[in-house]
C-alpha cells in the first residue's frame, strides 16, 4: 500500500516539533551559555559557588558522623553523601571553568588577568581537595578560596547573600 504525501506531513512534523523542543531545552541544564548573550549574573556565579561549598561542609560532616556505621542504612548514606559532596564540588569547578574562565576572565585584562586566574586556579584545586579528602579543613579551604576569587575578580570585599 502506498501512503499519500499527507499522511507523511503529521508524522514529519512531529519530529519536527520534538528537534526543536530538544535543542531549545538542551542548554538549560547548564550554568550559563557559552554564546555571547550578554546577560551575566556574576554575584550569582559566586552565590551558587558558596551554596556549594556549604552543601560540601555539610555532606563532610555526614560522611564522618556515618563512616563507623556498619548498617545497611548508614553505608546508603554514606555512598549518597559522598556523590553529593562530588557533584558539588564539580558543579563548582564548572562554574569556574565555564564561565569565569570561559567567558569572563579576558587576556586584555592587563593588571589583573593573572591575578584572576591564579584565585581561580586556586578554586579549582581547592573544590578538587574536597573530593579526595574528608576532613573539614578542605571545605573551609573551598571557602576561602572562592572569596579570594571574589576580592580578585571585583576588586573588593564579598558581599553576598547568605543563607547561614
Amino acid at each position: 500500500m502506498k501512503l499519500s504525501r499527507s499522511t507523511h506531513m503529521p508524522t514529519q512534523l512531529l519530529f519536527a516539533l520534538a528537534g526543536l523542543t530538544l535543542f531549545a531545552f538542551a542548554g538549560r541544564a547548564q550554568a550559563h551559555c557559552e554564546v555571547p548573550c550578554g546577560i551575566y549574573a556574576d554575584q550569582l556565579r559566586f552565590e551558587q559557588m558558596l551554596e556549594d561549598q556549604k552543601t560540601i561542609a555539610k555532606a563532610i560532616a555526614q560522611i564522618n558522623a556515618l563512616a563507623g556505621k556498619n548498617d545497611a542504612k548508614s553505608a546508603n548514606q554514606l555512598a549518597r553523601w559522598v556523590a553529593t559532596k562530588e557533584q558539588h564540588a564539580t558543579h563548582t569547578q564548572h562554574i569556574i571553568a565555564q564561565y569565569f574562565m570561559t567567558q569572563r576572565i579576558k587576556s586584555s585584562d592587563k593588571a589583573g588577568y593573572a591575578k584572576k586566574l591564579a584565585a581561580a586556579h586556586a578554586v579549582m584545586v581547592a573544590a578538587m581537595k574536597t573530593k579526595q579528602d574528608a576532613a573539614a579543613d578542605t571545605a573551609v579551604a573551598l571557602r576561602n578560596a572562592i572569596l579570594d576569587f571574589y576580592r580578585a575578580y571585583e576588586g573588593k570585599e564579598p558581599k553576598l547573600h547568605s543563607h547561614d
